[in-house]
C-alpha cells in the first residue's frame, strides 16, 4: 500500500475545514493549523445564509449614485474610513472600476457555474458524515415600499438570466412569516429554494468529522511563512517547520500575508460585517432580509441574529461601536417585539473581498502550494464547492471548468 499523501491547510474556517474534507474524500492525510480557533474568523457570526440566489457580484452600478454619499459616513451600510491608506484606496478604486453592468454580467456569468452546485456539495458533506444541518427557508424580504424593491428584483433578474433558478412571490401580510416587521415593512416576497444553518455550530460540525476521519486540527498555531520547495513547508511563529507534499493558504481576509510572494497579486480587503442575536415576541422561524438597509437576519439558537454592513477597514481593527449602533437605529425602526438593549454575541468579523468580486482557488507559481479564498460574503455557502473543486485540482492537476474563472494569478 502506498503513503498517502499529507496535506496541511492553514485556516479553520468553512473553507479551509471543507477543503480538508474534500481532501479526506480523496485520500490525503490532512492536518489544518489555525491561529485563533475553528470559525474564529468571518465564519462564526455572519448570517449563515445558503443562498445561492444571492450569490452575486458585489459591485454593480448602484454604487456610483449610493456609494460617494454613503461611503464615508460612519453610519451608512457601506463605510470606509477616510485617512491615508494607499492600499485601501487601490482597492476602492478597482472596486469601483467594476461597477457597471457589463463587468456585473462577466462576474455573474463566472459565479453561476459554482452557484448552482452549492447546496449539493452541502448536501455530500452531510451524507458523508457531517451532522450540522441546513434548513430549507422560505426567506422573507421585505421593503418600506415599491420604490426601493426595484434593485433587488433587478439583481435577481439577473441571476435568472444566468440560468439560475430564484422563485419569488409576493406576501401580502409581511408580519405573517416574519412578525418581528413592524408595519414600516408593507411590500415583500417569499424567496424560495435557499436554505440556512448557524454558522458557528456548522463548522464546528465539519472540523468534528474531519477530526473523526483521522484528520488533525490544531488551534493557536500560527504560521508565518509557507516556503515553497521539492516539498512544500509552513514554517510556525516558534521556528519550527512542518512539511507536507500540499499546502492550502485559506486564511480570509490575511490571505495575502501568506501567498502574495507565490504570484497571488489580486488585492484582498477586509470587507467587515457586524452582527449581534436578540430575543423576539415571536420566535423567528425564517430569514428576513432588508436589502435596502443591507440587513440579514436568521433564526440562531432560540435568539434572532442580525447581520450586516459592509465595512473596508484593517483585518485586525477593532470592533467599531457606533456601526452596531447604526444597525440598531435602522432596526428599532423596522422591527418590533425586540429589546434591543438585551443584546448579546455581538461581533465583527473580516470577509475577504476581491475588487472584481471573484474568489482565488488554484495552485500559486509555487509547486503544490494552492489558496482558497477571496469569497468576499459568500465564503459561507461556496465553501464546501470551493473545496471539493480544489480538492480534485490538488489529486489529479487537472481545473474543473467550475473554477477555472477563479485562477489565483489573474
Amino acid at each position: 500500500m502506498s503513503t498517502p499523501r499529507k496535506a496541511i491547510v492553514i485556516g479553520a474556517g468553512m473553507v479551509g475545514l471543507s477543503t480538508a474534507w474534500y481532501l479526506q474524500e480523496r485520500g490525503f492525510e490532512v492536518s489544518v493549523l489555525d491561529k485563533t480557533g475553528v470559525a474564529a474568523g468571518s465564519s462564526w457570526g455572519n448570517a449563515g445564509w445558503l443562498a445561492p440566489a444571492k450569490t452575486i457580484p458585489l459591485s454593480d452600478s448602484s454604487l456610483w449614485s449610493y456609494g460617494p454619499k454613503a461611503l464615508f459616513n460612519a453610519d451608512s451600510p457601506l463605510h470606509m474610513p477616510l485617512r491615508v491608506e494607499p492600499k485601501l484606496w487601490e482597492f476602492l478604486a478597482r472596486f469601483m472600476a467594476q461597477a457597471f453592468e457589463s463587468k456585473w454580467d462577466s462576474t455573474m456569468a463566472d459565479l453561476t457555474a459554482i452557484d448552482r452546485v452549492a447546496l449539493a456539495a452541502f448536501d455530500e458533506m452531510e451524507l458523508g458524515g457531517v451532522t450540522g444541518i441546513s434548513h430549507e427557508g422560505p426567506f422573507v424580504i421585505g421593503f418600506e415600499n415599491e420604490e426601493q424593491s426595484r434593485g433587488f428584483a433587478r439583481e435577481v433578474a439577473g441571476v435568472v438570466r444566468y440560468g439560475q433558478i430564484a422563485e419569488m412571490s409576493r406576501l401580502e401580510n409581511p408580519q405573517e412569516l416574519a412578525p418581528m416587521l413592524s408595519s414600516e415593512v408593507s411590500v415583500a416576497y417569499r424567496l424560495e429554494g435557499q436554505r440556512f444553518i448557524e454558522p458557528g455550530p456548522y463548522v464546528a460540525a465539519v472540523a468534528a468529522d474531519v477530526e473523526k476521519r483521522g484528520g488533525l486540527i490544531r488551534t493557536g498555531v500560527e504560521v508565518t511563512h509557507v516556503a515553497a520547495g521539492a516539498r512544500p513547508a509552513v514554517i510556525l511563529a516558534d521556528g519550527s517547520r512542518e512539511e507536507a507534499d500540499k499546502v492550502v493558504i485559506a486564511t480570509g481576509a490575511w490571505l495575502p500575508k501568506l501567498a502574495r510572494e507565490y504570484g497571488v497579486k489580486t488585492l484582498v480587503q477586509a470587507g467587515r460585517g457586524y452582527s449581534f442575536s436578540v430575543a423576539t415576541d415571536i420566535p423567528a422561524q425564517h430569514p428576513v432580509y432588508l436589502p435596502h438597509h443591507r440587513m440579514a437576519c436568521t433564526p440562531y439558537q432560540g435568539r434572532f441574529r442580525i447581520a450586516g454592513t459592509m465595512e473596508f477597514r484593517g483585518p485586525d481593527e477593532p470592533l467599531q461601536q457606533r456601526r452596531i449602533t447604526a444597525i440598531v437605529n435602522q432596526a428599532s425602526r423596522l422591527m418590533r417585539g425586540i429589546d434591543f438593549a438585551e443584546r448579546q454575541d455581538e461581533w465583527v468579523g473580516s470577509r475577504p473581498v476581491t475588487p472584481d468580486g471573484r474568489p482565488l482557488l488554484g495552485e500559486t507559481k509555487a509547486k503544490d502550494i494552492y489558496v482558497a479564498g477571496g469569497h468576499g460574503m459568500w465564503g459561507m455557502v461556496l465553501g464546501p464547492a470551493s473545496g471539493k473543486y480544489l480538492a480534485e485540482l490538488m489529486d489529479t492537476g487537472q481545473t474543473n471548468p467550475i473554477i477555472k474563472p477563479f485562477n489565483p494569478l489573474r
